[in-house]
């Protein structure tokens, strides 16, 4: 992948290690792989904002190993982009330990993704497939673990019958597995609201961290959510996406987090479709509905420049 190596861009400090994290009392906050959207330009800008760790989005561990050009489109970072978690969906031990090879001189954790539900993936053996497949979880773990000398984590979503999920997390607890994330969904469900009851039995049922995902929107929602589960932090996704200053106590994006946004875009050549899709759901609580469709129509970087100075003073 390409790399931006310098070490104080944009006034980032140093990262804290995962180990450190998590030896403190207070909840880990996390960004969520989300496709598209996290990777390295937004990685860095949610680390502003007191977000701890950070995943990139599902990479397809099988692609990733025999290409190269997938490589250099999937994964990019930099030396303050850490602690980071590279999530890979795989469906074979080889797969993944390869691929974790490959990246282990450059992150802090490999997770295997078991809880996307799209049909494509689970057509093709990944994501909420796995949930299903204790033992090949177990063993991808295992092996991963072994060849490539860096933790290894999973994310996974609850099945209806949870006795099930209790199996899958404990086989991954005795293979090794450093930390779960558990999206407090079924397979089958969206918007429903999250089960933190399941995530509580998962949290129960073994020794390790459990992470909370599912509805974390504002900061106030991060004590709450470890209170009632026992996990030991949270992941956000829409709710970090909406807003990247969420961890630091912010209740919508402020301004000079989206000027921020601007800088690392320009300074890092990010595409206009990522750059402005971004600022759609940034500015989302803050257009008025004119506003709004005037927006999310623009064609242009300078069209967007010209419509952030003119409405908010950003440059």
């Amino acid at each position: 992948g390409r790399y931006f190596t310098t070490s104080n861009l944009l006034g980032l400090l140093p990262s804290t290690t995962m180990d450190d994290l998590l030896a403190r009392s207070e909840p880990v906050k996390m960004c969520a792989p989300m496709v598209r959207y996290s990777k390295l330009p937004f990685r860095m800008l949610v680390r502003q904002y007191d977000c701890d760790v950070a995943f990139t989005p599902m990479i397809i561990a099988d692609s990733f190993v025999h290409s190269a050009k997938a490589r250099d489109n999937e994964f990019t970072t930099c030396e303050v982009d850490r602690p980071l978690v590279v999530q890979f969906a795989a469906k074979t031990a080889e797969e993944l330990s390869t691929a974790a090879q490959l990246v282990s001189p450059y992150c802090d954790a490999v997770d295997l993704n078991c809880g996307c539900p799209q049909r494509w993936a689970i057509k093709e053996c990944y994501g909420c497939y796995m949930l299903n497949q204790p033992e090949l979880v177990a063993d991808m773990v295992r092996q991963t673990k072994c060849n490539a000398n860096l933790p290894v984590t999973i994310k996974i979503r609850v099945s209806e019958d949870m006795r099930k999920t209790v199996d899958l997390v404990q086989r991954a607890e005795r293979a090794g597995v450093e930390w779960i994330t558990v999206h407090g969904r079924t397979v089958k469900q969206r918007a429903e609201p999250v089960d933190y009851d399941a995530i509580k039995t998962v949290v129960d049922s073994v020794s390790i961290p459990v992470f909370a995902n599912g509805d974390i929107t504002q900061l106030s929602h991060v004590d709450d959510v470890c209170s009632r589960t026992g996990a030991r932090g949270v992941m956000a996704a829409r709710g970090i996406l909406s807003n990247p200053a969420m961890f630091a106590g912010y209740s919508q994006t402020p301004l000079d987090c989206i000027q921020t946004w601007v800088d690392i875009a320009l300074s890092t050549g990010l595409s206009f479709s990522t750059f402005h899709h971004h600022l759609m759901y940034m500015l989302e609580k803050t257009h008025s509905k004119a506003d709004k469709q005037v927006f999310n129509t623009l064609g242009s970087v300078s069209a967007v420049l010209n419509f952030l100075e003119l409405n908010y003073g950003i440059k």
